[in-house]
């Protein structure tokens, strides 16, 4: 039995999102699923809240929203069938750590960078197969700033610092690997990592 991570946007005493959790554990005991749920309150969770408090509940597999309001099983089938199988998927890369590149290895090309590319999905685009790039949205400074900072720990936690652009209301990212002059696995992860910090904490995004 494959688990399937799923992160479960609620709050307490939300009928329907009581009434859709009971629905998802009860499908996926009979699918033969396992999951590792993580609930996130968005009343604990000033970003979800932004983001979510007028459609909860919202599930996501991989980043990738599989349902909200109520329960759909046929999107969270599909969804949970592609980690099952072990699709690389968003949430597989962010829990990976970047690794340090001193050089001397190619960059990625090809069906490597395709690969890892679906499993970010689509706001982020592979240009030229150089770099990789995506701009977030707020609807003030104050939300471009913090993302930024949030950004920043993860940078130097992981030793993988990515190009930073802040305006107002929008943040530009831009990572490649500066000791090969293309792209490696840990620009996908820190890409990943970032994506996950945008949706936790950011009230609107686009491209």
């Amino acid at each position: 039995m494959r688990t399937v991570g799923v992160t479960f946007y609620t709050r307490p005493g939300c009928h329907l999102c009581h009434d859709a959790k009971e629905a998802m554990l009860l499908w996926v005991t009979h699918r033969g699923f396992s999951i590792e749920l993580t609930e996130v309150n968005i009343d604990e969770d000033e970003g979800a809240h932004e983001r979510y408090w007028l459609h909860i509940p919202v599930a996501t597999i991989g980043g990738r929203e599989a349902f909200r309001h109520r329960f759909d099983p046929e999107a969270f089938e599909r969804l949970a069938a592609a980690a099952a199988k072990g699709d690389v998927t968003m949430t597989d890369l962010a829990s990976r750590s970047c690794v340090q590149c001193r050089g001397g290895v190619a960059p990625l090309r090809g069906d490597e960078l395709k690969v890892l590319h679906e499993a970010l999905g689509d706001g982020w685009t592979v240009e030229g197969e150089h770099h990789l790039v995506r701009e977030y949205r707020f609807e003030n400074f104050a939300g471009a700033l913090a993302l930024v900072n949030r950004i920043g720990e993860v940078a130097e936690t992981e030793g993988h610092h990515p190009d930073l652009e802040l305006g107002w209301g929008r943040v530009g990212v831009k990572i490649f690997t500066h000791a090969i002059d293309g792209l490696t696995e840990s620009d996908f992860v820190m890409a990943a990592k970032i994506e996950q910090l945008a949706n936790q904490g950011k009230g609107r995004q686009g491209q």
